[in-house]
């Protein structure tokens, strides 16, 4: 009873932390809106954002939605084989199609609480494909380290790529000749402090792993140097890779394709979406229902880096997040379910005959 309480305490905070966050945006921007409106005329009665924002989403462009659609189609495929890759390496079949509703499944229930999904999609392919949960559990681990790494990899270069136009930006808001300035104070203290942490570390590792926060920090690193180790045991490690690679390549050329589905953001470069696309995948690493409010904010920040005025930020923002959401994950999420549960219930009935 108290674990079903504590589940959902968390589900109220987070789903509050995303809800929060689209409110606070929604109230910033509707002001504003309502502010330009009046500079230019037009009667209260005739400026509503939310009219705005529907007619954007009316005006998109179907076939690159579409692609966008395909894109994370293809994501999910390139998922579906790196995860069947593991599943297999431990002497368990795994159908595709199994892993791949599972997958969808997964992104359905992130939308209900942060994380669920991959416990979700683990019980689903155990269940299904009768693999000891552990396992499967196993698995995902491995799956989202290799996330991890190459999200890493993806705001690293989003940086390195556009260390001026960041730098620029930040100057512009704090004042002349101080942004530069700040992110090299910024990295450096970065870098001191991660020496000085490694330095303590091992000055005190004996002392340090009587604290339970801290073992449980050692386990998971050592977990996740023994997930990256099993790669090299799979039997073709550069497909692995590959398909790592591709799962986020796929992810960037959504944003890309969502460019061209919305009028104002259409002229954008492929480098402009490298940036949006690793300030959007930023926001999913916050504790939020699928990234809600959080993937919003990081979006519109990058777009008005770029000059796009808010609003368009904004309309863009939610074209991208609720048009992957509500039009793939939860409709296809359902139909998963569904097709998963009919597959079940026709296995027990087997079984139950026999």
């Amino acid at each position: 009873m108290k674990k079903h309480l504590i589940n959902f305490v968390k589900f109220i905070l987070f789903l509050g932390i995303g809800a929060s966050i689209m409110y606070y945006l929604y109230y910033t921007m509707n002001i504003s809106f309502q502010e330009q409106c009046r500079l230019d005329g037009v009667p209260p009665e005739d400026c509503s954002l939310i009219e705005k924002i529907l007619d954007d989403f009316r005006s998109v462009n179907i076939f690159w939605m579409g692609m966008v659609f395909l894109a994370f189609t293809i994501s999910n495929i390139s998922r579906m084989i790196r995860w069947g890759m593991l599943v297999r390496n431990l002497g368990y079949p795994a159908r595709n199609a199994y892993l791949f509703m599972s997958i969808i499944i997964g992104y359905l229930f992130n939308l209900l609480f942060p994380r669920l999904g991959e416990v979700v999609r683990a019980g689903s392919v155990a269940q299904t494909e009768e693999i000891p949960l552990q396992k499967v559990i196993g698995t995902i681990v491995v799956d989202r380290i290799m996330d991890v790494i190459c999200l890493a990899l993806v705001l690293a270069s989003a940086f390195i790529l556009e260390y001026d136009t960041i730098t620029q930006f930040v100057s512009e808001n704090q004042g002349e000749d101080t942004g530069k300035s700040y992110t090299w104070i910024w990295l450096l203290g970065t870098a001191l402090l991660g020496l000085g942490f490694i330095w303590y570390y091992q000055s005190n590792r004996s002392s340090l792993r009587k604290l339970k926060v801290f073992k449980k920090g050692e386990e998971i690193a050592y977990g996740m140097i023994e997930g990256i180790k099993t790669i090299s045991n799979l039997k073709k490690p550069g497909w692995f890779i590959f398909h790592s690679a591709n799962v986020w390549f796929m992810y960037f050329l959504m944003t890309y394709f969502c460019f061209f589905a919305f009028e104002p953001t259409a002229g954008l470069s492929p480098r402009i979406g490298w940036m949006v696309f690793a300030f959007a995948a930023l926001g999913v690493l916050i504790p939020s229902p699928g990234g809600m409010g959080t993937v919003h904010w990081l979006t519109i920040s990058a777009l008005t880096i770029y000059g796009l005025d808010e609003f368009a930020s904004f309309s863009f923002a939610n074209i991208l997040f609720f048009g992957v959401q509500i039009f793939y994950v939860i409709i296809g999420g359902l139909i998963c379910l569904a097709i998963l549960a009919f597959v079940r219930n026709r296995k027990n009935k087997k079984l139950s005959s026999s």
